[in-house]
């Protein structure tokens, strides 16, 4: 159907008023060529009752939100794009809390599980992998402790950036249980193209690179080197460094748990990727799109037995 979606919110409250021009748009987005059949993959369904569609070959009952972040859901779709467009429209995001009030939802809990799910569908599967000269280092993440401080180095956070010019080209970022080689070096082959330049300061743990066919351009920082001086050798990725620590500070307030950060990370990529967009709008067409590949998960799963924090 081509890039369609609401530019401004009063076109996004006039066109998705209803929940069948919901179901229509993630319809559309789901199965831009027409409709497929998730079983048999047939070409042909009729509309059953409550937003349900049969396929003609093997009768399988299927739905725009089955097997989607949407799947299962009590709440309208209209109250789902709206938060959509909260998460999107906004540059720095959203925080639980702030959702809870701009949607005016009775839980904490459904506002931090709505997020959550949102941003499982802000990776693209089969995304493509960063290419050309790409700067790799690492950086920690503090979180709260315990006892309610904070914690400087609590968390390990790879960052990769794509040389973009003098600029910054897209990123990935992802946590890590260590710093040893074999964290690192399946960070870069994970998200670096093979043949690439792949920059990094001194650390051993980014040496064999060769070996897995990039290009390693080396740059020794120096033990206790000015913090200055290491920005200048590998000033992208510090300069991500510093906006994700400002992004959780300023919007998250810090009170991001370890079992959770990779989805901020997620999130913080998803946002920095698509800066340049004209159209905050598209940055929501993007999101559903998305999140109608993206599997359910539940509160439970989400969670995985801990209290929900922003």
């Amino acid at each position: 159907m081509g890039e369609d979606y609401p530019r401004t919110i009063l076109e996004l409250e006039r066109r998705f008023s209803t929940e069948e021009a919901c179901r229509a748009y993630l319809r559309q987005l789901r199965w831009p060529e027409g409709f497929v059949c998730p079983r048999c993959q047939g070409a042909e369904a009729w509309a059953g009752s409550r937003g349900r569609l049969v396929c003609r070959t093997c009768r399988h009952q299927t739905s725009a939100t089955a097997g989607t972040i949407f799947q299962d859901t009590h709440t309208p779709l209209v109250l789902w794009f709206r938060a959509a467009w909260c998460v999107t429209s906004q540059k720095n995001g959203a925080s639980a809390a702030s959702l809870q009030q701009a949607l005016g939802l009775g839980s904490y809990q459904t506002a931090w599980t709505w997020l959550h799910k949102l941003r499982r569908a802000m990776v693209r599967p089969g995304r493509d992998q960063l290419h050309g000269t790409v700067e790799v280092d690492e950086t920690f993440i503090g979180g709260e402790s315990p006892d309610g401080t904070w914690d400087a180095q609590k968390a390990i956070v790879l960052v990769a950036a794509e040389e973009d010019g003098a600029g910054i080209g897209r990123i990935r970022l992802a946590s890590a249980a260590d710093k040893s080689r074999r964290s690192l070096t399946r960070f870069v082959q994970q998200v670096v193209a093979p043949q690439s330049v792949v920059h990094t300061d001194g650390g051993g743990g980014y040496r064999g690179l060769e070996k897995l066919g990039y290009q390693h351009l080396c740059t020794v920082v120096g033990w206790g080197a000015d913090p200055a001086k290491a920005g200048r050798l590998l000033p992208r990725v510090h300069r991500i460094a510093s906006l994700l620590k400002r992004w959780l500070l300023g919007t998250h307030q810090g009170a991001v748990s370890v079992e959770h950060l990779d989805y901020y990370l997620d999130e913080f990529t998803f946002r920095f990727n698509r800066r340049t967009s004209r159209s905050r709008g598209k940055l929501f067409y993007r999101l559903l799109q998305q999140a109608v590949q993206t599997p359910p998960a539940t509160y439970r799963t989400i969670a995985g037995g801990r209290s929900a924090k922003t």
